[in-house]
């Protein structure tokens, strides 16, 4: 019977490797149909409701610089309402290595860095947690390809990712990307439990340069707690010159 199974896995191998090999294909192709964008800037409006269908909303600014051989530096600034305005959020994603991170807070007058092990945090009462804010890295997850499905019209390659870094609150994601555009149209997010926590879904995509696509609004919600975060994004601005000097910490109080 030992043998039977042993012969059996055996078998099955070839099937597991090409699912992974498959996973692995298609999201490098997903990196590379979005290389070259240089930098880019955007106007954002937050909008946070509970489970009640209360909302607010909270308008600010990102701007974000393409690194070669590393991932994406980004900084983000809120204007209103009056309690978070000038607070400032700065990130440089990284591959395996731990993202940095830092929040500037006006009413402390002072930096914090947001430290690894606080990464699955909730990003300003948002149902956005500090690693949802960090750029796409190819080397940060393990991929399977799991097989197609459509969503919302869309034919979709439907890929398991498993995070590679240490301190992700998920043990994995299952990620919908279009067949034909190489962009994800949704995300399931699983808790350290393996329950499903978080959705987020893509919509209204629009292509810039000839070539990137940049998604109008994505709404990301909560399971358990019945909250969701929607984020409107205006104004797409790319190739403005930005350089590294704008991205650095040390600027992180003087940013407007």
């Amino acid at each position: 019977m030992k043998k039977i199974l042993i012969s059996l896995l055996f078998c099955l191998s070839p099937l597991v490797q090409a699912d992974t090999v498959k996973g692995l294909e298609i999201m490098t192709e997903v990196e590379h149909r979005d290389l070259g964008w240089a930098d880019m800037s955007a106007n954002l409006k937050m909008r946070l409701k509970n489970k009640n269908g209360d909302e607010h909303e909270r308008s600010l600014r990102m701007k974000t610089l393409e690194m070669q051989n590393d991932g994406d530096k980004s900084l983000s600034i809120f204007d209103s309402p009056r309690d978070v305005k000038g607070t400032a959020f700065l990130s440089f994603t990284h591959a395996l290595e731990a993202d940095e991170q830092w929040l500037y807070l006006p009413a402390l007058k002072r930096v914090k860095r947001i430290s690894s092990s606080n990464k699955s945090g909730p990003f300003l009462g948002s149902e956005f947690a500090f690693e949802d804010l960090s750029s796409f890295e190819l080397k940060k997850y393990h991929y399977d390809y799991l097989g197609d499905e459509v969503i919302n019209g869309i034919l979709c390659f439907m890929i398991e990712t498993q995070p590679q870094y240490e301190h992700s609150g998920y043990t994995r994601t299952l990620v919908w990307i279009d067949k034909q555009r190489y962009i994800p149209i949704k995300i399931d997010y699983y808790d350290r439990k393996n329950a499903l926590l978080k959705t987020q879904t893509f919509d209204n995509y629009q292509q810039y340069l000839g070539q990137y696509w940049r998604v109008n609004q994505s709404l990301m919600t909560n399971h358990l707690t019945g909250k969701s975060t929607a984020l409107i994004w205006e104004n797409y601005q790319f190739r403005q010159g930005l350089t590294e000097r704008q991205f650095d910490k040390n600027t992180l109080k003087r940013s407007r």
